[in-house]
Order: C-alpha cells, then sequence, then structure tokens
C-alpha cells in the first residue's frame, strides 16, 4: 500500500521557534517601516546631522512585542547587553543604544500620527492580492484589557428635590422637550443611537471613537459582573484565514453594538464587495446593524436577544410559523429576488388528523422585510445558520493569541492616545506574521511539488 506523506503546516507557534535573524527577516519582508521613518527625517539639510537610528529603534519595537520583552528599560538593557540582538534590530557597530527617553519621544510622535493604520490597510490589501485572505466570512466581536493609568474617583452626585408627582403640565412638558432636543443636539457621535451611524461618513465614526480608559464592566461565564478600569479592542477577524480586517479601539464603558458598524463600513471600504456574511454574539442584535449589513449586500448571523417581549403566538423560538397542534413548520428555501423565506409544512403533517383541515395552511412565505431582525437568511435554525455561527470561535481565538503572545495586555503607556497605538501595532504584529507565515507554507508547498 502507498504510504502518502502529508505537508506538515508552519504556524505560527513555528514561526517564534525559528532562528532569530530567520524570523525578523519573514516578519519585516511583509510591509515597510519607510512611512514611520519619515515622521522623523529632517525637513531640510541644514544643522547637525541625526544621531539616533530611528530605523532601527522602529524595528526594535516590533520585535519587542514578537519576543515577549515585557517594558522598554529591559529593551535597552538587553539591546546594551547583546551585540547579536542589536544587528538583528539594524543597528550598526557604531550605533549608540538609544536611551529610555528617546524611546519614549518616538512614541509619542507615533501615536500623533495615523500612519500605522495606513500600513494596517495595506498590508490586508497585500494579504488579498496575493490570495492568502480568499474568505468571504468575518466574525466580529470586542475583549477588553486593562489600563496603566490609575482610575480617577468618581464625583460626587448633588441631592437634587424630590421630582413632582403626575403628569406635567403643557408648559412644563414644552419646556422638557426643549430641553431634551438640545441635549441630543450636544451629544457625541458615539452617545446617540446607533440608529445615527448609519448616515455618519466612516471618517468621522473612525476619528471620533472615545479612547480614554474609563470603567468596563462585562458577565462572566458564571453570570456574574467583572469590572475592569482601561479599553475594549473591537476585531473584525476573517473567519478561515483569521486575519484581522480592521480594528478599533475604544474607551472600557462603551457597549460593543455601538462599534459594530464603524467595523462594517471600514471592511466594506478596505474590501469592496468581498465580505458576503457577518458573525456576531447576541450583543450586537440591534435593528440598524442589520439595516447596515443588509445595505451593504451581507447576510447577518446574529442570535436573537430578546428585549422584554412577550410569548409569541403561533411561532416558534426561531420565528417559524406553527400549526394548530404547534408543531414548526419546516424551513424550505430563500428567493432572492423577492427577498422571501419559505416555510413548508411540518414532518408531524403525515400522520395528522387534520392536514385537510382548513386550518392548515401548507406553506407560508414570509419577506425578510416584515421584521430584518427576525427574518434573516439564512433563518434561524437552519443547519447553514448553526455551521455559519460557529465560524465565530475566530475571533475568540484571535483574541486569546493577542493575549497570549502579543503582549495586548501589557499596555506600559498612560493615556488613551499612547494606548491605541500599543493596540495598533500589537494587532499589525499578528497580521504581520500571519502574512509571514502564509508567505512559507507557499514556498514550502512549491518545494514539495518540485521534489
Amino acid at each position: 500500500m502507498t504510504i502518502v506523506k502529508q505537508i506538515s503546516l508552519f504556524d505560527i507557534q513555528d514561526l517564534f521557534e525559528m532562528q532569530n535573524s530567520h524570523r525578523f527577516d519573514a516578519i519585516f519582508s511583509t510591509f515597510d517601516v519607510q512611512p514611520i521613518f519619515n515622521l522623523f527625517s529632517k525637513k531640510t539639510m541644514r544643522g547637525a546631522p541625526r544621531e539616533i537610528n530611528y530605523g532601527a529603534m522602529i524595528q526594535s519595537l516590533i520585535i519587542r512585542i514578537v519576543e515577549r520583552i515585557p517594558t522598554i528599560k529591559d529593551l535597552v538593557k538587553r539591546l546594551v547587553n547583546d551585540p547579536l540582538f542589536r544587528l538583528d534590530c539594524g543597528f550598526l557597530v557604531s550605533d549608540v543604544v538609544p536611551s529610555e527617553a528617546s524611546y519614549s519621544r518616538m512614541i509619542d510622535v507615533v501615536s500623533q500620527s495615523d500612519v500605522l493604520d495606513q500600513m494596517q490597510d495595506k498590508l490586508i490589501q497585500t494579504a488579498m492580492a496575493e490570495g492568502y485572505l480568499h474568505d468571504e466570512h468575518i466574525a466580529i466581536d470586542a475583549t477588553h484589557f486593562e489600563s496603566r493609568d490609575a482610575s480617577k474617583p468618581s464625583e460626587k452626585k448633588v441631592s437634587t428635590l424630590p421630582k413632582k408627582r403626575g403628569r406635567k403640565s403643557k408648559e412644563e412638558h414644552a419646556a422638557w422637550l426643549i430641553e431634551q432636543a438640545e441635549v441630543e443636539a450636544n451629544q457625541s457621535t458615539y452617545e446617540k443611537e446607533i440608529k445615527h451611524q448609519l448616515d455618519t461618513p466612516l471618517e468621522t465614526l473612525w476619528h471620533h471613537a472615545p479612547i480614554e480608559p474609563n470603567w468596563g464592566i462585562k458577565k462572566n461565564s458564571e453570570g456574574k459582573n467583572t469590572f475592569w478600569y482601561g479599553f475594549k479592542g473591537h476585531l473584525a477577524v476573517a473567519t478561515e484565514s483569521q486575519y484581522i480586517v480592521c480594528r478599533l479601539m475604544t474607551s472600557g464603558n462603551l457597549s460593543d453594538s455601538k462599534v459594530a458598524i464603524p467595523l462594517i463600513k471600514k471592511a466594506e471600504s478596505l474590501l469592496p464587495r468581498h465580505f458576503t456574511t457577518a458573525i456576531f454574539d447576541a450583543g450586537y442584535d440591534y435593528e440598524p446593524i442589520y439595516r447596515q449589513l443588509k445595505n451593504n449586500q451581507m447576510r447577518a448571523v446574529i442570535p436573537y436577544n430578546v428585549r422584554n417581549e412577550g410569548e409569541y403566538v403561533i411561532y416558534d423560538e426561531y420565528f417559524r410559523p406553527t400549526c394548530v397542534r404547534e408543531h414548526s413548520y419546516c424551513y424550505d428555501s430563500f428567493d432572492e429576488k423577492y427577498q422571501t423565506l419559505k416555510f413548508t409544512r411540518p414532518k408531524e403533517c403525515a400522520t395528522c388528523p387534520l392536514r385537510n383541515d382548513s386550518l392548515c395552511q401548507k406553506v407560508y412565505k414570509i419577506k425578510c422585510e416584515t421584521d430584518i431582525r427576525k427574518y434573516t437568511y439564512p433563518a434561524r435554525g437552519s443547519e447553514l445558520w448553526k455551521k455559519l455561527y460557529k465560524e465565530r470561535t475566530a475571533v475568540e481565538r484571535v483574541n486569546a493569541y493577542l493575549k497570549q503572545y502579543f503582549q495586548l495586555t501589557n499596555v506600559r503607556h498612560r493615556t488613551g492616545r499612547k494606548a491605541k497605538l500599543h493596540f495598533t501595532l500589537v494587532t499589525f504584529i499578528y497580521n504581520s506574521c500571519k502574512l509571514a507565515v502564509d508567505r512559507i507554507n507557499a514556498s514550502l508547498k512549491i518545494q514539495n511539488q518540485a521534489a
């Protein structure tokens, strides 16, 4: 019997186990560091020359994440004591090792620009052009990480006069309406309801996101509330290739659902008409999110989140019609032209004495526009819906990678602006490692075929 030898896949863990120089070369080959270096280039030829090797400093910051060096102080110490590591980072023998203050000043300059965002977008487009980002489904979720800033004491609540009971008079009600209109007019982009994001440009949503640390709350697996002071990282991950297509960092108190539409718009602007399905958990079950996906011609896979709603009559938990004896109709097909779900008789009708009765309808056709939350394609409860929802674990897996291998939780800088730089740098390095691994796998496959 012929023995077929399977090709062992090369993954990120294998990349970390490579020799330092080879590993760093593979990662740096996926992007061009020149855009960051241009931030520190001299505007004129006059004046003293630059004494600091900014290109090597930028590369050493990236290597610090890959090598899991906890602090800048430890990075400087290793650069001083390890000549080979210093050469791997790009420093020349004649270069002086930069101080911690030099790194701090450089980080401050980079955090004030959006150059890493542009490099991230270019990296994703490169992975798409080379055929590594071919999947059409994205999963969106958020993960939290704590801030290095100390939490601020809460303001003391000023006691107010007890509210007057009963209905307001016409004058009081009119004054209250005017006051509410003024409050809504002064609200920021993310303080408004989610429906206002549908008509808001992507640039506004992307740059107006709150990034200062704040208290966040979330239920754990035991149903108990957990609190943290810091931030949330929102990711849109391709479910098969597991690239981070787009990401956004916000304050810890911002609802996950308010970042869904910005991520959807960003993914659409980056790779137009590429993704066909977006997968979320039940916390994103809001009508404007379905509406945005429909505008982008994408399917929504979101569990229904019951909110103060009574019992559904003649419908089951998946909003399928039920017969007189409360048997659920079977999902049959979806009409793309009319955006209609078709349901046929339950299996129990074959032996039911009421099968020929006028009360039992043979076929139900329900338009998705009747309620875009309840009636989605694929239909709730169908095998295709369940299969697609299982792909949501991809974003959970990437969240774990970022925390365990890429130091997402090791925020060493204060203020939201520098914490955002740390988050952006971590996600960028993750994508770089993914692209490096895919290229190595492709070259190994070619070598195996040639042999």
